[in-house]
Protein backbone atom coordinates (compact mmCIF):
# COMPACT_ATOMS: atom_id res chain seq x y z
CA UNK A 1 0.00 0.00 0.00
CA UNK A 2 1.25 3.32 -1.28
CA UNK A 3 1.62 5.47 2.19
CA UNK A 4 2.80 8.45 0.74
CA UNK A 5 1.11 12.11 0.47
CA UNK A 6 0.91 13.66 -2.81
CA UNK A 7 -0.07 16.77 -4.51
CA UNK A 8 -3.16 15.52 -5.65
CA UNK A 9 -4.18 14.70 -1.40
CA UNK A 10 -3.11 18.11 -0.77
CA UNK A 11 -5.38 19.63 -3.74
CA UNK A 12 -8.15 17.65 -2.00
CA UNK A 13 -7.62 18.87 1.26
CA UNK A 14 -7.63 22.67 0.02
CA UNK A 15 -10.58 22.27 -1.81
CA UNK A 16 -12.35 20.61 1.24
CA UNK A 17 -11.28 23.34 3.46
CA UNK A 18 -12.14 25.89 1.06
CA UNK A 19 -15.56 24.15 0.85
CA UNK A 20 -16.06 23.64 4.97
CA UNK A 21 -15.34 27.51 4.52
CA UNK A 22 -17.90 28.57 2.43
CA UNK A 23 -20.79 26.33 3.89
CA UNK A 24 -19.80 28.08 7.36
CA UNK A 25 -19.92 31.55 5.64
CA UNK A 26 -23.63 31.05 4.13
CA UNK A 27 -25.23 29.57 7.42
CA UNK A 28 -23.58 32.64 9.11
CA UNK A 29 -25.09 35.10 6.36
CA UNK A 30 -28.39 33.50 6.53
CA UNK A 31 -28.58 33.47 10.26
CA UNK A 32 -27.90 37.43 10.69
CA UNK A 33 -30.44 38.09 7.52
CA UNK A 34 -33.33 38.19 9.48
CA UNK A 35 -32.29 40.00 13.00
CA UNK A 36 -29.76 42.60 10.22
CA UNK A 37 -32.91 43.05 8.30
CA UNK A 38 -35.22 44.10 11.37
CA UNK A 39 -32.91 46.08 13.19
CA UNK A 40 -31.89 48.51 9.55
CA UNK A 41 -36.00 48.67 9.48
CA UNK A 42 -36.66 49.52 12.67
CA UNK A 43 -38.48 46.91 14.16
CA UNK A 44 -39.35 46.92 17.62
CA UNK A 45 -38.92 43.63 18.26
CA UNK A 46 -35.40 42.89 16.16
CA UNK A 47 -33.58 41.04 18.68
CA UNK A 48 -36.26 38.63 18.78
CA UNK A 49 -36.11 38.08 15.62
CA UNK A 50 -32.52 37.75 15.49
CA UNK A 51 -32.64 34.96 18.11
CA UNK A 52 -35.35 33.12 16.34
CA UNK A 53 -33.01 32.95 13.36
CA UNK A 54 -30.74 31.45 15.01
CA UNK A 55 -33.00 28.93 16.54
CA UNK A 56 -34.15 28.71 12.99
CA UNK A 57 -31.16 27.33 11.67
CA UNK A 58 -30.42 25.13 15.05
CA UNK A 59 -33.68 23.22 13.91
CA UNK A 60 -32.27 22.71 10.23
CA UNK A 61 -33.55 25.64 9.24
CA UNK A 62 -37.58 24.82 9.63
CA UNK A 63 -38.39 27.85 11.70
CA UNK A 64 -35.91 30.02 10.10
CA UNK A 65 -38.52 30.88 7.12
CA UNK A 66 -40.79 31.97 10.11
CA UNK A 67 -38.00 34.76 11.57
CA UNK A 68 -37.38 36.05 8.10
CA UNK A 69 -41.39 36.97 7.51
CA UNK A 70 -41.22 38.10 10.79
CA UNK A 71 -38.55 40.42 9.93
CA UNK A 72 -40.94 42.14 7.27
CA UNK A 73 -43.88 42.47 9.44
CA UNK A 74 -44.31 45.34 11.75
CA UNK A 75 -46.56 44.71 14.39
CA UNK A 76 -49.56 46.87 15.17
CA UNK A 77 -50.20 48.10 18.11
CA UNK A 78 -52.83 47.04 20.65
CA UNK A 79 -56.23 48.85 21.68
CA UNK A 80 -55.33 49.85 25.07
CA UNK A 81 -51.72 51.49 23.19
CA UNK A 82 -54.23 53.14 20.85
CA UNK A 83 -56.62 54.72 23.61
CA UNK A 84 -53.53 55.49 25.48
CA UNK A 85 -51.96 57.26 22.09
CA UNK A 86 -55.21 58.80 21.34
CA UNK A 87 -55.53 60.50 25.41
CA UNK A 88 -52.40 61.85 24.69
CA UNK A 89 -53.15 63.30 21.14
CA UNK A 90 -56.15 65.20 22.24
CA UNK A 91 -54.31 66.46 25.62
CA UNK A 92 -51.70 67.71 23.15
CA UNK A 93 -53.76 69.46 20.65
CA UNK A 94 -55.72 71.35 23.51
CA UNK A 95 -52.54 72.36 24.55
CA UNK A 96 -51.95 74.13 20.90
CA UNK A 97 -52.82 77.45 19.65
CA UNK A 98 -55.36 77.48 17.24
CA UNK A 99 -54.18 80.29 15.53
CA UNK A 100 -50.96 81.81 15.65
CA UNK A 101 -50.92 85.82 16.12
CA UNK A 102 -48.17 87.13 13.40
CA UNK A 103 -45.41 89.69 14.95
CA UNK A 104 -45.47 91.66 12.07
CA UNK A 105 -49.62 92.82 12.77
CA UNK A 106 -50.66 94.99 15.40
CA UNK A 107 -52.96 93.50 17.65
CA UNK A 108 -55.99 95.66 18.15
CA UNK A 109 -56.20 97.57 21.51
Amino acid sequence: MDTTFGVLDAFAFVVFAVLIAVAVIAIVSLGQLPGHLARKWGHPQASAVNVASWIGLATGGLLWPLALIWAFITPSRSAASRTESVEHDSVAQQATPLHKVSSEKEMPR
